[in-house]
């Protein structure tokens, strides 16, 4: 029986606006070798993520790895909070592996944890830095919600959205002071003083 590797990360905890996502990363052992090099998408330039998101698709195309992207909303984020909203998109994205639990070893990030039936995980601080397929999971999820806030800019020009992405920058809190508050935020994220 082939035994897969399988990383998990988050992207997009803690801005302001926008879903937050989730990557399930699925490589078989024996093909680990070929993520030599990759890093954690925090430690990449938009352009290297950009590169790695580019290789690693090629390489699912050849059947070599699978991964599985799943978004929750800021409206099911203000309702669920942000850790419940986590784990939805993290069940969403596992229930889309191909292979059975018995051929996974599932390596999750930071306070993240697969269901009970995947006996053989780990939940590893700071994953990103340590295992390649965390790595690896970190950056086909950082890229897939970059492009999805850079789309959504589209309907919502004066925020700034392709540059800073949701996140809390004193350009987007001036943007929500002069504008107000769009669909896409999450309002349980912005109870900050919009006077200051």
């Amino acid at each position: 029986m082939m035994q897969y590797r399988i990383g998990i990360d988050e992207v997009g905890r803690g801005p302001l606006a926008g879903p937050v996502a989730v990557c399930v990363f699925a490589i078989p052992e024996k093909n680990e070798p070929l993520l030599a090099g990759i890093k954690d998408s925090k430690k990449l330039t938009a352009k290297k993520r950009e590169e790695w998101l580019e290789a690693l698709t090629l390489l699912r195309n050849q059947g070599e790895v699978e991964w599985h992207v799943a978004f929750v909303g800021s409206k099911q984020i203000d309702t669920n909070g942000i850790v419940p909203s986590i784990q939805t998109a993290l069940m969403r994205a596992l229930k889309k592996v191909a292979h059975s639990k018995e051929e996974c070893n599932v390596y999750l990030d930071g306070g993240l944890y697969a269901p009970e039936q995947y006996k053989k995980q780990e939940t590893i601080v700071r994953g990103e830095d340590r295992e390649a397929v965390i790595a690896a999971a970190s950056v086909v999820a950082k890229v897939m919600r970059d492009r999805k806030m850079t789309r959504v800019a589209v309907q919502y020009p004066e925020y700034g959205f392709e540059r800073h992405k949701g996140y809390g920058t004193a350009a987007h809190r001036k943007a929500i002071e002069r504008y107000g508050l769009c669909a896409i935020h999450r309002k349980s994220f912005c109870h900050f003083d919009m006077n200051k």
